[in-house]
């Protein structure tokens, strides 16, 4: 299914039904009072979060919504029955936007949470309600009120706890893929990642969290190239990112350089990504010798002069890769 993280449709209340002018015509009333009865209101488009849902494609083939109109009124005071409501589905994770003025409706990060974003319109009044010791007889009723009509920006915003990011083919879909339920595709060529992706991690049958796959970045990433720069955004939720890199490049690059592109296009996108809790996580340690991975990790530790916790994992060979996980659930425990 092709992920669509934003969409612009439109949605439209119900218009409230009309009053009815009507007199009671009975076989011995010969003179009837007033008997028309008010019209229905009109019904109201609210959006709801669903867990199941994880995209907004649908939302491509239909982009109007609108709910019922409230029936006019009638005689022997019957109310027109009201408009039927409608309920949109979107993912948990989804914003709600109204396009004309940017502002944001609501953020809706729970199952089940519920915002209503167009009322529908407030019914007419018959000519009953007008009635009265001077005017018995009232040739008057009001008009149903329009329902809202808006047009809102849908955009989708996944929910994890931990959020991944590298350059490509650094082994960020393999480490995603090796702890949890993910069934990212993975590759040995550039860009496998096409979309985000999100798995579940399980401890012990008890501490659980969800971590999120990226495509990779590369430089000029915040300039438009390549993919990684246009779901940044999918990280904004987490709380850790996790720094995936290639101890030892295929390409001939090194580390420290890819460590760098990285930071510095994250820096560009949003200097409150940059500030998250970014650990680095040194991949592919089953391909080099011991000594060789001490001196490539200390090569890379005198360069940046960081004090950012790291870890040496091969995803493949699942060396690593349980310690790793232990200590994001105590870090999201520590948290809460």
């Amino acid at each position: 299914m092709k992920f669509i993280d934003q969409i612009v449709i439109q949605v439209i209340a119900g218009n409230g039904g009309n009053g009815c002018i009507s007199f009671r015509k009975e076989k011995y009333i010969p003179k009837g009072g007033p008997d028309g009865g008010d019209g229905g209101d009109g019904g109201s488009v609210w959006f709801e979060a669903n867990n199941n849902l994880n995209t907004l494609v649908d939302f491509r083939f239909k982009k109007i919504f609108q709910a019922k109109n409230g029936k006019n009124g009638s005689g022997n005071n019957c109310s027109g029955k009201k408009g039927d409501n409608i309920k949109i589905l979107v993912p948990v994770g989804t914003k709600i936007i109204n396009f004309e003025t940017k502002e944001i409706i609501s953020d809706l990060i729970k199952h089940k949470q519920k915002i209503l974003v167009a009322q529908g319109g407030w019914h007419g009044i018959g000519n009953t309600r007008f009635k009265s010791s001077t005017n018995r007889a009232p040739r008057k009723c009001t008009s149903g009120i329009k329902g809202e009509k808006r047009n809102i920006k849908l955009e989708l915003i996944l929910i994890a706890d931990v959020g991944t990011l590298g350059i490509p083919n650094a082994g960020k879909s393999t480490f995603v893929a090796t702890v949890s339920s993910s069934k990212t595709k993975t590759a040995e060529y550039p860009f496998t990642t096409l979309n985000p992706m999100l798995g579940s991690v399980t401890l012990n049958n008890k501490k659980k969290f969800i971590i999120a796959d990226i495509p990779g970045l590369i430089k000029g990433a915040s300039h438009g190239i390549g993919l990684g720069i246009k779901f940044l955004k999918h990280l904004e939720r987490c709380k850790i990112l996790l720094h995936i890199i290639d101890i030892n490049p295929k390409d001939g690059s090194h580390p420290i350089e890819n460590i760098n592109t990285v930071t510095n296009e994250l820096k560009k996108y949003s200097p409150t990504l940059y500030n998250k809790p970014r650990w680095l996580v040194f991949n592919k340690i089953d391909l080099l010798s011991n000594s060789e991975i001490k001196k490539r990790i200390n090569e890379i530790k005198n360069y940046l002069k960081t004090k950012e916790k790291h870890y040496l994992i091969s995803s493949t060979k699942k060396i690593g890769t349980k310690e790793i996980c232990l200590d994001i659930a105590k870090y999201l425990e520590n948290e809460v």
